[in-house]
């Protein structure tokens, strides 16, 4: 029985994030961009333009990376 009450992200970039990447939040794009800090199993720290850091659930919450070009 899943007791999460938020279904997984069928897009989990939990594995595919390292510290360092440049990621955007999915529905807050006035946070800016986001540097990551830590991925620790679901948890993933990263460190936003205008809103700080913030400590995002990758099982909830699938971050956009950003192409580094």
């Amino acid at each position: 029985m899943n007791s999460n009450r938020y279904p997984p992200s069928p897009h989990r970039g939990v594995n595919t994030l390292v510290p360092g990447a440049l990621v955007r939040h999915p529905t807050e794009t006035d946070w800016g961009t986001g540097q990551v800090q830590s991925v620790i199993g679901n948890r993933i720290t990263v460190n936003f333009e205008h809103v700080g850091k913030q400590l995002i659930n990758g099982d909830v919450i699938a971050l956009v990376p950003l192409d580094e070009a």
